[in-house]
């Protein structure tokens, strides 16, 4: 017989968290919550598999996974929802590195996982002071990082991948197999040991009521859609971020995608050469007729005799950072090829650029002479930035630039693309213009600001740093983004554990 309980919530033995009074849950209480489906709107966690599966065996592997998601939903529901699980992990694991994995996770996945975040179930995990622990089925070293760093979750249990020698085999791991139903309340036994059980309890279906009556308290997150949390929600925010892919790849737009592949090769390899053979003052048209459009925004300056100005021939253009072809797009934009400088410059993309490429070496006084060797010989463009950015934010700019000349104009630039990035932290940078030129309609915008002033400049008076700073802040407004103390170091620690330096002599990154 229905008890009064179940009776008051349809059926269910726990009432919706919407009926969760946060205000009193006090500092000191713990909480234990399910991830897909509950911490995350979403209940299918097929795309960040798909995230894992792309950045770590590429097409191939995403096509694998295409083709056994339909099995994985069957089994799902005819069989169990374990035997699903297991066809998924399979798919994106099997012969990966699980160091590949690990990187994924740390890098790739926190920016889709922070853009799904439930609302209500927040509320509820964020006002528990006390421990906060998570229950997955979905493999721990996937949704670790996140729940760690940015849910400021205590402690994660989920479904462990089986391995040898350093790579993932495909199965899970024996001892506990997936984490559901009775296996979820078994971790978290062993999770909380001899302290008591949590005061709250998160979840979203019935397979979740096994550890959910372990405690003292619990919710259901019901199926009604709702919009995620805002990112500056969170306990943390996502800065940083690599991968390949721009938008979350549900099935539907993981199989576009694979359409889209052989179209887009083609088109990218196409636009490549086009930049590669053609003069500058022609690519604008070309590019337009290719569906590459750059937007011009404020008043180019046109070139200077080489006999102007006393600190050199060449205007300096200061550009924030978006891809590797920021400097390109300037020089389509101004009609004229300008020297682009810059540090860790792919050979490949040297060969093809249909601008000259001058290389850095992080040495100042050395990098000193080399700018204004360039300078002496015409225009230059340069990002002080050092390294690329994805969110709308500038890193700080390195003072260099300042220093060398008083001709200085701040260029903002802007980049939309729809299927893929044109910047990546941990593959080949050489890629990197491939997959930029590989959306279907990509588009840079260009906008010149106004040279600076001579009393905003060095000669007149002002330090490189608060030259830099100005600049960076008037790009910053231009773009409505944030300006950041972070740099270059701070971004390469966090997606690839080392400080972005590469070797000169280096054909990758």
């Amino acid at each position: 017989m229905m008890n009064a309980m179940e009776a008051s919530t349809g059926g269910k033995p726990f009432p919706v968290v919407d009926k969760c009074d946060a205000s009193r849950l006090r500092p000191q209480w713990t909480v234990v919550s399910d991830l897909d489906g509950t911490l995350l709107r979403s209940r299918s966690a097929f795309p960040y598999y798909a995230l894992v599966a792309f950045d770590t065996g590429g097409v191939p592997r995403l096509a694998l996974l295409l083709l056994l998601a339909a099995l994985a939903a069957a089994l799902h529901h005819l069989v169990s929802e374990a035997a699903g699980v297991r066809v998924l992990v399979f798919a994106a694991t099997v012969g990966a590195r699980v160091a590949d994995v690990e990187s994924a996770a740390r890098a790739v996945l926190p920016r889709f996982y922070a853009a799904d975040v439930h609302p209500a179930a927040w509320r509820v995990f964020a006002a528990c002071g006390g421990r906060r622990l998570v229950v997955t089925a979905t493999p721990r070293v996937m949704v670790e990082p996140f729940l760690r760093g940015y849910l400021v979750a205590d402690a994660v249990a989920g479904t462990e991948l089986a391995t040898w020698r350093g790579r993932a085999t495909g199965w899970v791991d024996a001892r506990r197999g997936v984490l559901v139903g009775e296996a979820k309340a078994d971790a978290l036994r062993e999770m909380v040991g001899d302290c008591e059980m949590p005061d709250i309890a998160l979840g979203c279906r019935a397979s979740d009521y096994a550890f959910m009556r372990l405690c003292k308290e619990g919710y259901v997150v019901p199926r009604t859609p709702v919009e995620a949390v805002r990112p500056g929600k969170l306990q943390k925010r996502v800065v940083f971020h690599d991968g390949q892919l721009v938008q979350r790849p549900t099935p539907l737009v993981v199989l576009l995608t694979m359409l889209w592949l052989p179209v887009g090769v083609v088109l990218s390899l196409a636009r490549v050469a086009t930049g590669a053979l053609l003069p500058v003052p022609w690519l604008h048209v070309a590019l337009r007729a290719l569906g590459v459009r750059v937007v011009v925004r404020g008043a180019p300056p046109p070139p200077r005799p080489r006999t102007t100005g006393s600190s050199g021939a060449g205007v300096l253009f200061a550009c924030c950072h978006r891809t590797v072809l920021d400097t390109v797009a300037l020089s389509v934009a101004l009609g004229r090829p300008v020297s682009a400088i810059g540090y860790s410059v792919s050979r490949l993309s040297e060969f093809l650029s249909p601008i000259p490429t001058v290389r850095l070496t992080r040495d100042r006084a050395a990098d000193a002479v080399i700018i204004r060797e360039s300078l002496a010989k015409g225009d230059v463009a340069i990002c002080p930035e050092g390294t690329t950015g994805r969110e709308p934010l500038l890193l700080r700019f390195s003072a260099l630039f300042a220093e060398l000349t008083d001709d200085i104009v701040p260029v903002a630039v802007e980049c939309r693309t729809s299927m893929f990035h044109g910047t990546t932290a941990r593959g080949w940078k050489g890629m990197d213009p491939f997959f930029f030129f590989m959306n279907p309609s990509p588009v840079y915008t260009v906008t010149f600001l106004d040279k600076l002033p001579h009393h905003r400049t060095c000669g007149g008076g002002r330090p490189s740093h608060e030259v830099a700073n100005y600049v960076q802040k008037r790009i910053a407004s231009t773009l409505a983004y944030e300006c950041t103390g972070l740099t270059r170091k701070d971004k390469y620690r966090a997606l690839a554990d080392n400080d972005g330096l590469v070797p000169v002599n280096a054909k990758k990154k």
